[in-house]
Formats: structure tokens, C-alpha cells, sequence
């Protein structure tokens, strides 16, 4: 009989998915196929989850189908990722003209994602202490357990590695190694690493021009067949959606989030609050943030379900070139480095808002001016490297915890509302390279207005 049921959640999946293909045929926009196969998939998952209940032996045979699909999707985005960072920081230092306007960029573009950093880190602290949290108060299960001893053993793992030394594992030894993603910080060794190629290329441009053309050609080339593997990727985003969205809501424990629903409400409350700081910093620049959210909702979606900074890269690059007006060079530059630098979710919000739970249970006070400036400038800090793939924000918050003193285990007691919280803090990351990448084009005088102020964004399925 289970194999029977099971068989039948596929078979509606399958036909949930036939529906977004007949959309594609009929020529639906892309960004409302994507909010269909969102919609759809909380709608089936609440009815999965509803009908057999999150453990039941057929939801989890189901699942594990819907996996291929929404896991699958996941994995070709990441599998493009680091490729993708690669080529994009080289691709953009053939596009940018060397100048004072080269410097200006770069230097806005870090100095945007690095501060907006240490501002959702204060948002971080307002929220916990707001809403009184405090990390003794909260359900420590088994689960939670195990997941605070595993966490302590990543960070024995770290060999207890001071500040500078976590500092100095951001530069590459061997970036091929790198290119795979074998260690934590494998993301920014390869930004490194590509910054590197492309301050090489800079050189060679200067000496010899024409041997400099012939590079760009080869760059070009690359970039033009990875962005082509992107786009084959892309297409399937509707169908990734439906599925990722049904598995997370059906097999949701509903009564883990009730539980820890504090935290949650806290959690996104700052995250809402740190997306309408950049939104002032979008009309700062002066333009609409009304028109930027139109613009980069479907990629914040995608952000959202996917849970992966690194996975959004190629959408983050092309609504900023398509769709906001960025340059190529600007948008490459702030989505790649966004991928491991000043993400404003993982490494801002997440590791502040646990550092001021977890203080007072060695008897610290979390809301002490000494302790509240060394905290935002650890964080600030420590936001070099998060990788932008699943498992980042805790990487962040073992660096912050463990800079700061405080017991990294307690970590372990949000096990159960993780994905949740997850979802939001991804989008708030990608908003924030976005953000970067306009401020840099609106201060260069680069931004492409018309673009911006476009009605009729461009599908980005079919860039």
C-alpha cells in the first residue's frame, strides 16, 4: 500500500510539473511560472504534509523521489557556482577600464557589502534583545544535542585557530583544490585567486596589447559557454521551486517552529528590518526601491527556496545586467564577491543574534557597549569566507562564538527551525550583493537608468 501512495505523490508531482511545461509552451513570463511552482509547491506540500504526517515512512519515500528534482536542481546550480565566480571576476577585469573609476568601484562594492554587514549585525542584537532571547530558555532535545556536538567538533576541527590565523586560511595554496570546493573557505580562495588572474591580465595589457586581446578572446570564449551552461539550468528553475518548496513544507515540524517560534518572529523580524535598510540605501542612490523590488523578486524567491547564495550567482548576475541596469564588470565583481563576502544574512544577522542569546548563559552581559562594538567588529571581520552554499552561517557563527569566548554548543539548539530561518537569510544575502552593485554602478555614473526604470523587465529565462 505504501508503494502505492508513494508512486501516487510522484505521479501528481510529475503532473504539477506538466502544468509549468504547458506554461512554458504558452509563453508565460518566467517570473510567473516561478511563483506558480512556488505556490503550487506550498500548496502540496500542506496537503502531503497534512495527510501522512512530516515522519511518515511514504512522506519520506516521496520525498526522497521529489529530491531528484529539487536537490538535483540545486546541485547544477552549485556545480555551476564555482566556475561561474571564477570566469565572472577574470570576465569582469577585461571589461573595466583601469582608471580611477576601477578603484572606485572595487572599493564601494567591499566597503558596501563589508558595512552593510555590521549594520544587520546591530539589527541582529536590537531583534535578540527586543525579544528577550536568551539561548538556556530553549528546547535542548536529543536532536539539538547531536547537532551541538558536531558543531564542537567543527570547531576542534579548526584546531581552535585565532583570528588572524582563520584570516590567512582565506589565501589559496592550491586553488585548483579550491575550484572543488574541499575547504570552508574555498569560495574566496578562488575569488582570490581569480582577482589575482585578473590583475595579471591588467598587467599584460599595459606591456602588450595584442597578446592581452588574445586572452580576452580565450576569457570571452569561457564565459560565453559557462553562461550558456547557465541558461540550460536556469530553465528548469520553475520545476526546482515546485519541488524544493514541496518537500520543505511537507516534511516542516510545525510543532518544533510553534515551539521556537520566538526565535523565528525575531529572526525574520531583523531580516525584514535589514532588507528596508537596503532599500534606503537603493533610494539613497536615488531611485525607486520600489522599482528594485519589482525587479529582483524572482530572484530573491529562488534565494529563498534554494537556500544557497552560491546557486542564485548566475540569476544575481543577470538581474543586475538585465534588469537593474549594472554594467557586466560591476554586476560580476559585486555577485561573486558577494557569494563569500559580507553575506548580510549568514554572517551579519544569524552569528550576532546567537552571540547575544547564548551571553548570558556564561554570565556575560550582551547588551554592554564594550561587548556590543567588539561583537559588530568580529563580525564585520569574520564575514570573509562565509561560503555561500548550505552550512555557511554556521561556519559564520563558529568563527564569531569562538572569537568572542562563548560556548559554540548552544549553537546546536536551533537545529529545528534551521531550514526556516535559512530561507530568509539567503535572500537577505543575495538583496545585499545586489545592492552593492548598484550603489557601485549609481557612484561610477554607470547605472543604466533606462534599464532600471524599464516596465517590461527582460525574462530571464531567456538571457
Amino acid at each position: 500500500m505504501s508503494i502505492f501512495l508513494t508512486i501516487l505523490n510522484v505521479v501528481i508531482l510529475i503532473g504539477l510539473i506538466s502544468l509549468l511545461v504547458v506554461m512554458n509552451k504558452k509563453k508565460v513570463p518566467f517570473s510567473k511560472r516561478v511563483f506558480t511552482g512556488l505556490g503550487l509547491g506550498i500548496l502540496y506540500g500542506l496537503a502531503l504534509h497534512f495527510t501522512y504526517g512530516a515522519t511518515s515512512d511514504i512522506l519520506v519515500q516521496s520525498t526522497d523521489w521529489f529530491n531528484i528534482i529539487g536537490s538535483g536542481y540545486v546541485k547544477l546550480l552549485q556545480m555551476v557556482a564555482m566556475p561561474l565566480v571564477f570566469i565572472s571576476i577574470v570576465a569582469a577585469f577585461t571589461k573595466v577600464i583601469v582608471g580611477k573609476n576601477f578603484g572606485k568601484m572595487a572599493s564601494i562594492i567591499l566597503i558596501t557589502l563589508v558595512a552593510t554587514t555590521g549594520i544587520a549585525a546591530a539589527v541582529g542584537i536590537a531583534s535578540a534583545a527586543s525579544f528577550n532571547l536568551d539561548a538556556s530558555s530553549l528546547m535542548n532535545g536529543s536532536a539539538e544535542q547531536q547537532r551541538g556536538e558536531q558543531i564542537v567538533q567543527k570547531t576542534e576541527e579548526m584546531g581552535d585557530r585565532t583570528l588572524p590565523q582563520q584570516i590567512l586560511d582565506l589565501l589559496p595554496t592550491n586553488p585548483f583544490l579550491d575550484l572543488t570546493g574541499a575547504r570552508p573557505t574555498s569560495t574566496i580562495a578562488v575569488v582570490i585567486f581569480a582577482a589575482f588572474l585578473g590583475f595579471a591580465y591588467l598587467g599584460v595589457r599595459r606591456k602588450d596589447e595584442k597578446t592581452a586581446d588574445l586572452i580576452k578572446t580565450g576569457i570571452e570564449a569561457i564565459y560565453a559557454l559557462v553562461m550558456n551552461v547557465v541558461k540550460i539550468v536556469l530553465r528548469l528553475t520553475p520545476f526546482g521551486i515546485l519541488a524544493i518548496m514541496t518537500s520543505t513544507v511537507a516534511t516542516s515540524d510545525f510543532g518544533a517552529i510553534y515551539n521556537m517560534g520566538k526565535f523565528v518572529i525575531a529572526s525574520y523580524a531583523a531580516l525584514i528590518a535589514m532588507f528596508v535598510i537596503h532599500l534606503i540605501i537603493i533610494s539613497l542612490t536615488g531611485v525607486s526601491p520600489i522599482t528594485y523590488v519589482k525587479k529582483v523578486s524572482t530572484t530573491l524567491i529562488f534565494a529563498f527556496t534554494s537556500r544557497s547564495s552560491a546557486g542564485t550567482l548566475p540569476l544575481n548576475i543577470q538581474t543586475q545586467t538585465k534588469r537593474l541596469g549594472v554594467p557586466d564588470a560591476i554586476a560580476n565583481f559585486a555577485a561573486s564577491f558577494g557569494v563569500s563576502i559580507g553575506q548580510n544574512g549568514c554572517a551579519g544577522v544569524y552569528p550576532a543574534m546567537l552571540a547575544v542569546m547564548i551571553a548570558p548563559t556564561v554570565g556575560i552581559n550582551p547588551l554592554g557597549p564594550s561587548f556590543i562594538f567588539t561583537l559588530i567588529l568580529v563580525v564585520a571581520i569574520s564575514s570573509f569566507g562565509v561560503a555561500g552554499v548550505g552550512g555557511g552561517a554556521t561556519f559564520a557563527a563558529i568563527i564569531v562564538l569562538s572569537a568572542m569566548n562563548l560556548p559554540v554548543a548552544l549553537a546546536g539548539v536551533l537545529i529545528t527551525v534551521e531550514p526556516l530561518i535559512d530561507m530568509g537569510r539567503t535572500a537577505l544575502n543575495v538583496s545585499g550583493s545586489m545592492v552593492a552593485g548598484v550603489t557601485s554602478a549609481r557612484a561610477t555614473g554607470e547605472l543604466d537608468k533606462d534599464t532600471f526604470n524599464s516596465k517590461e523587465p527582460q525574462n530571464l529565462a531567456e538571457v
